[in-house]
């Protein structure tokens, strides 16, 4: 109850100004330069709220999104409705020299606790099959 009164009071208590989005964005970051800072970036592309008080506000996460868009760089992405990450299928070799594989991967492939695999070393790559299954040679 208290976030929604909150949200709603800041919806109130501000005043969005449209920022530059697309090729916009990118010709006017690149005007700017190097030399100027992130807030100076973020204020000449209009990502600036005014408060009721007329203070202003910086909108960075907004520009660093619209940067990022305009970029052509997706983020947060996965299904529509469906928030968190997504996947990225790849892994590190851990400190002892374990591979891990998440829980995410094992779900999603149907594999359960006490799974038994077979491994298969061949061409630069590792290869998990389930222990008797008859899955060709690599």
């Amino acid at each position: 109850m208290i976030a929604i009164a909150l949200a709603i009071f800041f919806c109130m208590a501000t005043t969005e100004t449209t920022g530059l989005t697309g090729s916009a964005l990118l010709a006017r970051v690149k005007e700017l330069g190097a030399n100027a800072s992130k807030t100076e970036q973020v204020r000449a592309c209009g990502y600036v709220s005014v408060k009721k008080d007329g203070t202003e506000r910086l909108n960075f996460t907004a520009f660093y999104e619209a940067l990022l868009d305009a970029k052509g760089h997706s983020f947060g992405g996965g299904e529509p409705g469906k928030p968190g990450r997504k996947l990225s299928f790849n892994t590190k070799i851990q400190f002892n020299g374990n591979l891990m594989v998440g829980k995410a991967y094992t779900t999603m492939l149907g594999f359960a606790p006490g799974d038994e695999f077979e491994i298969k070393l061949g061409r630069g790559r590792i290869t998990l099959l389930p222990a008797g299954s008859s899955d060709g040679d690599d």
